[in-house]
């Protein structure tokens, strides 16, 4: 009997990667966990993905293999500067200075997952766990 028509290539005996499955599913739990934001903490992270949005290209610091803290430390600065300055545009009461100690720890958080998600998911994604 010819056992080579009977022979499965490696890459026909599993038709749907089982990791695969799995960071799907990853992926929807953190989508809806995000989804239960405060509401403060929801339009940080809006404000935070659509300044990202202006770093996110071939060759940014946020896809660094490595990236440096000290220049992430300096990005989460400059973003809590724009926020500081649109609210004071915006003419609302002027907040304290314990409020943005503390919204400089919440930037933080946000901005480093923002930067994880965009590195390990969507478009430009390349790292796979």
């Amino acid at each position: 009997m010819d056992y080579q028509h009977r022979i499965l290539p490696f890459y026909m005996s599993y038709p749907a990667p089982y990791f695969m499955r799995e960071e799907d599913s990853v992926w929807k739990d953190l989508e809806y966990f995000q989804q239960m934001y405060p509401a403060q903490a929801k339009q940080l992270q809006k404000r935070i993905a659509e300044i990202l949005d202006k770093m996110d290209y071939e060759g940014s610091m946020l896809y660094d293999e490595y990236p440096d803290k000290w220049q992430l430390y300096r990005l989460s600065e400059n973003v809590i500067t724009i926020l500081k300055q649109e609210e004071e545009e915006s003419e609302q009461a002027p907040a304290s200075p314990e409020k943005w100690e503390w919204m400089g720890d919440m930037v933080q958080i946000i901005l480093y997952y923002e930067i994880y998600r965009r590195r390990h998911g969507g478009r430009r994604g390349f790292l796979k766990f």
